[in-house]
């Protein structure tokens, strides 16, 4: 019996030690597609500031797509990604297929920052990437909830949790800027 109270501790020591370095180190575990189709690894953004922001096509906040290409001109490559999710989540905002959201970015406003494919990012379907995002048990940061299309979600180059941004502020908001910045 006592054998068996040792290494039921010891697997709930081990289990806390795994957890914590998933949330230390979870954010470069995922893998999703670009919405051409390509694997995207987030291993490869080891080491820059990152904001994740979910999308839509048919949303009043559509027109940030505009601040977001023009934070992508100034600060992306070596040092900042933004990654965009579209998401049919709120009111059917995004009901396109990946080539229809291409197309409609590319038209609209020029967008050249990496697109991934269409995912959930509220409820029983929420994709494991914003189960991240928004669980601190997971991004030892903080508890969220996706409000809205253009939430976005600041990453450290650490690949930490630092910042949720409401979806009504712009993406070129003074605060986001000076974070990129820094």
């Amino acid at each position: 019996m006592r054998n068996k109270v040792i290494q039921f501790g010891a697997f709930l020591w081990l289990a806390a030690i795994s957890m914590s370095a998933s949330a230390q180190s979870g954010f470069y575990s995922f893998e999703v597609n670009t919405l051409g189709g390509t694997p995207f690894s987030f291993s490869s953004l080891k080491g820059k500031k990152v904001m994740v922001v979910n999308t839509a096509s048919e949303c009043g906040l559509t027109p940030q797509y505009e601040q977001l290409q023009a934070l992508w001109e100034q600060y992306g490559g070596d040092d900042f990604v933004i990654i965009g999710f579209p998401a049919n989540d709120f009111m059917n905002q995004e009901p396109g297929s990946a080539e229809e959201i291409m197309e409609f970015c590319q038209i609209n406003y020029g967008v050249t920052f990496p697109m991934m494919e269409k995912i959930t990012v509220v409820g029983d379907d929420k994709h494991p990437l914003y189960q991240w995002l928004t669980q601190k048990s997971l991004n030892g940061f903080k508890d969220s909830e996706v409000q809205w299309n253009f939430q976005k979600y600041l990453i450290d180059k650490n690949g930490k949790l630092v910042k949720v941004v409401p979806p009504r502020t712009r993406p070129d908001d003074p605060e986001v800027v000076a974070w990129i910045q820094k």
